[in-house]
């Protein structure tokens, strides 16, 4: 069936209908490009038409390329798919590009026709390039609708022209943004930065388009860079302004990406060399750069976590089968502290109705006000209403009664992490619901099959991990308890898909899967304060191989009592196999001096009045005097990176994670497990099972057992085989 299809009006406009069968948006495939141009050949040779307007069959625009696409060319292009990929992308220039010239003289500029593009809502990367392309831009007053490139954050750039044309449309400064830093933005604020040219009322779409076309001329539908008189906007690389803007450009991107992402060099590399060529040597330049992205293992890997496995566990891919639908109608909220608030708020968001309950009224008032602040919040920012702020408030009602649980299907509990208070409250709520409840506590470290114990049908019990702040962390980690069964399981996947966060289910072990992975991190750079290690060495390897935070300003943000609580837990649980560890002495050091992280303003870190970092406190080196022989950097990486690595690969290897997709995805999302590489898995993978025990065996002799390298990896490395050869539904893209 035809993706692309267009049809003639009596005034001679022709409309072409973007529209493809079975999906929900629009994505651009290799038969859509062929059809477009076909369509776009007929609009140019034939008289009878005056011009033309693309638009979309579907709510929305379009949301980008296909990238199974991508991933089929690469893989079917033999010895040399290079060339493959970047002979597709020269054609795909070839094909906006005889849109953006139309058919005109190219001595006189004139004599082409006017091809106009009416969204109806949401373009995102060639979305917005195809528009881009076309002579005048019509955007539906959708307040749904997203305006943007968002590549970057996929590890790829904006390679349909893009990059080219929106720099040359908003000069690099203002087109930093929408290139740089991926965003999507309202219909309004699109044209406002001059990415689009008229919002207009969605009914009115095509008429005016149309409007537009039968008026237009040919100085209307000559693009500025097309023009001899084009000056680049801000300058060129060597133009006394231009130079300034380039040289802060570069700057700030390796100032953000530390120099591990290679979307963003790339990126940059086509823009800066692209700015002194001619348009059309610039898109031969974009291209370029754009096909040696995507051969790079990194955005290979950033693509397949980040967009195709992320998108596939959103949709459901590990949902039991044979099980109804599981939506949530009404849930009940057990406790109203800051995460219990927090569950409250996305769910109610999402359209549900909310039973806030906590020991005191004063409480569960305070945990609704919690959503209150942040609708006000986004109302000053123009991105909500006061009448969606009340009808989201409506949503939640607040309780110290566990009568008004009555009705709830189910329940989510929040309370204090402690096995006596969790049972309390898992059996007083119990006792107000039907038998088809599910009953779920929301737990970073309790066993969840222990914790059903309390429950009158441990079947009907799992648990729910979410992360902190529940508004801003898209993870939701579902946990298996012994007998929890799959009405629980689907019941816990389908209230994450309806409160729009992204879900991983794995078993039942302490610490379950994000927190197994991320303590050994964090204690691994405390241990090495402990040895000698100079504390800032530790944070900025950390932070060059591309983690968000150090693990001594992670240990501020979530809290050194937190630490201190889960080991004496740990403790308690293991007895004599607790592995002793330097990293405890630091932790208690810390809380005996009060320091408990960013909350108490003085941790690893000092803090002004308003507890903004200043800087690592000078005590941390007092008390662990640095060594006079520093460590070498890669050294201090290879530790950083593989006490998270290793451990993932044990909790696959041991049962609890099930799906390395979701061990990609959770890493990423859960702690910010450095993206570039897509996750600890495809890390490995882009690394080599050979390498990775090589550097793991160096690890573990110079630093203990720790570091030991699980069995998997070593068959891995015997066999030649990466995990998502053996492991893995990845697509063709797969590093």
């Amino acid at each position: 069936m035809a993706e692309f299809t267009h049809e003639v009006d009596a005034d001679g406009i022709a409309t072409i209908t973007w529209d493809v069968p079975g999906k929900a948006m629009n994505v651009m495939t290799l038969q859509g490009f062929q059809e477009l141009n076909d369509i776009i050949d007929t609009v140019l040779s034939d008289d009878a038409i005056k011009g033309a307007v693309l638009t979309s069959g579907k709510k929305d625009f379009a949301g980008g390329m296909d990238l199974n696409t991508l991933g089929s060319l690469r893989s079917e292009a033999g010895d040399n798919p290079a060339q493959k990929l970047f002979d597709f992308t020269m054609q795909g220039h070839q094909v906006m590009r005889k849109i953006e010239r139309a058919g005109m003289d190219p001595k006189t500029n004139k004599g082409g026709k006017p091809i106009a593009c009416a969204m109806p809502g949401t373009g995102a990367g060639i979305g917005l390039e195809l528009p881009l392309a076309c002579h005048r831009i019509f955007v539906a007053d959708n307040p749904k609708a997203k305006i943007g490139l968002p590549e970057i954050l996929i590890g790829i750039f904006p390679g349909g022209g893009g990059t080219t044309r929106v720099v040359r449309k908003l000069g690099l400064m203002n087109a930093s943004q929408f290139l740089m830093e991926g965003k999507m933005v309202s219909p309004d604020r699109a044209k406002s930065a001059g990415l689009v040219d008229e919002v207009v009322p969605a009914n009115e779409l095509i008429a005016t388009a149309k409007e537009w076309v039968k008026n237009a001329k040919d100085a209307d539908i000559l693009k500025p860079w097309d023009q001899k008189s084009f000056k680049f906007p801000g300058g060129t690389p060597f133009h006394p302004a231009g130079f300034m803007t380039f040289v802060g450009a570069s700057a700030m991107i390796h100032g953000k990406t530390q120099g591990v992402y290679p979307a963003a060099k790339a990126m940059l590399s086509a823009i800066y060399e692209g700015a002194q060529v001619p348009f059309d040597t610039a898109l031969k330049i974009e291209a370029r750069w754009f096909t040696n992205v995507l051969l790079n293992p990194s955005s290979s890997a950033m693509i397949n976590t980040l967009f195709l496995n992320k998108t596939a566990l959103e949709k459901g891919a590990n949902r039991p089968a044979g099980v109804q639908d599981m939506t949530v109608k009404k849930v009940g909220v057990l406790g109203a502290g800051l995460m219990g608030a927090g569950i409250a708020y996305v769910s109610a968001k999402a359209g549900i109705e909310v039973v806030l309950l906590d020991q005191k009224m004063e409480a569960a008032e305070k945990g609704k006000d919690y959503s209150t602040g942040l609708l006000d919040k986004a109302i000053s920012r123009k991105r909500s209403t006061p009448e969606k702020k009340e009808a989201l408030l409506s949503l939640i009602t607040p309780t110290d009664s566990y009568d008004d649980l009555k009705g709830c299907d189910l329940i989510v509990e929040a309370v204090f992490e402690d096995m006596g208070v969790k049972a309390d409250v898992t059996k007083a709520a119990e006792a107000q619901l039907d038998d088809d409840a599910i009953f779920a506590t929301n737990t970073s470290t309790l066993p969840i099959t222990d914790l059903a114990k309390a429950s009158r049908n441990d079947e009907r019990f799992i648990g729910i991990h979410f992360f902190s702040p529940v508004d801003k962390m898209n993870l939701v980690e579902i946990i298996k308890g012994k007998a929890t069964g799959d009405e629980a399981v689907a019941k816990a996947l389908d209230f994450v898909r309806q409160i729009r966060k992204t879900p991983i289910v794995v078993n039942d072990e302490r610490f379950f899967y994000a927190n197994r992975c991320i303590i050994p991190y964090m204690n691994e750079g405390w241990r090495m304060v402990a040895e000698g290690v100079e504390p800032a060495l530790v944070e900025n390897a950390a932070k060059q191989m591309g983690m968000p935070l150090g693990p001594l300003q992670l240990g501020d943000e979530t809290a050194v009592d937190l630490a201190v609580k889960i080991i004496k837990a740990t403790k308690a649980a293991m007895g004599d196999a607790y592995p002793e560890s330097p990293s405890d002495d630091v932790a208690f050091f810390l809380h005996d001096k009060g320091r408990l992280g960013k909350k108490t303003k003085a941790g690893f870190y000092d803090y002004d009045e308003n507890g903004r970092r200043q800087g690592l406190w000078d005590g941390l080196r007092d008390q662990y005097p640095p060594m006079e022989e520093q460590p070498d950097v890669t050294e201090v990486m290879h530790r950083l990176a593989f006490s998270q690595t290793l451990e993932a690969v044990r909790s696959f290897e041991d049962g609890v994670l099930m799906d390395i997709r979701e061990g990609d995805v959770a890493a990423i999302l859960g702690w910010g497990f450095m993206p570039w590489t897509g996750g600890p898995f495809s890390y490995l993978d882009i690394l080599g099972a050979g390498r990775a025990v090589e550097i793991g065996d160096q690890l573990t002799k110079k630093f203990g057992d720790r570091f030991e390298v699980p069995k998997l990896l070593r068959d891995l490395a015997d066999s030649g085989e990466t995990f998502y050869q053996r492991f893995g539904t990845q697509s063709d893209m797969a590093a």
